[in-house]
């Protein structure tokens, strides 16, 4: 009988700590973390958009691949990202990574023949190799950097495409370099999505 007499009061005190805690976590808490993001992280909160001439034209945050719209070929008068298996390339609904081992012979395929593309396109000089990035996908099939090494590979192609100097085109890119996160962690980069939207303002 005592059970059943507190059984009423057991539900209500549920009944509150429900509410409570929804409005603690499911309103107030929320609200905090957004006033927050948007004084003290606003271009990272918002998704990190970069804007040309009042358009944006994507996010620093999510590669995104330079081709023709109509054939999928890649538009030579910029630099290329590296390679996506995310859906049918940089796709955020289908972030994934082949999850293929060193010895499949399909990555070895993929690799072989990214190779010779880069090498058809960017032509390395001879002795030198083609940076790794240039060959694999990321493992997000998201990223949007590329090593400096692989930007630098790119940039006389770049040149010749848009007709400007060399010289010019490899100061943008050192312009465009990005070190270690701290100092120390991972390793030097370039966002393709800023450095081309600073080539056109060169062309």
């Amino acid at each position: 009988m005592t059970a059943l007499r507190t059984l009423p009061a057991q539900l209500l005190a549920a009944l509150r700590a429900l509410v409570v805690l929804t409005v603690l976590l499911g309103v107030v808490y929320p609200l905090v973390v957004l006033g927050i993001g948007q004084v003290a992280f606003r271009e990272n909160a918002n998704g990190s958009l970069l804007e040309v001439d009042g358009r944006v034209v994507g996010s620093d945050l999510v590669g995104q691949a330079f081709t023709d719209p109509g054939t999928g070929e890649a538009l030579p008068q910029y630099f290329q990202s590296r390679a996506s298996n995310a859906g049918d390339g940089y796709d955020p609904t289908a972030t994934a990574a082949s999850n293929l081992g060193p010895e499949d012979e399909g990555l070895l395929a993929d690799v072989e023949a990214r190779r010779a593309a880069v090498t058809a396109v960017d032509g390395p000089p001879a002795g030198a190799g083609v940076p790794p990035d240039a060959l694999t996908a990321s493992g997000s099939g998201l990223d949007p950097h590329v090593s400096p090494e692989y930007a630098r590979l790119q940039a006389a192609r770049v040149a010749r495409e848009r007709g400007l100097d060399p010289a010019e085109v490899d100061a943008l890119v050192e312009e465009h370099v990005q070190g270690r996160v701290l100092g120390f962690l991972g390793e030097p980069r370039v966002n393709v999505l800023r450095l081309n939207a600073a080539l056109e303002g060169l062309a």
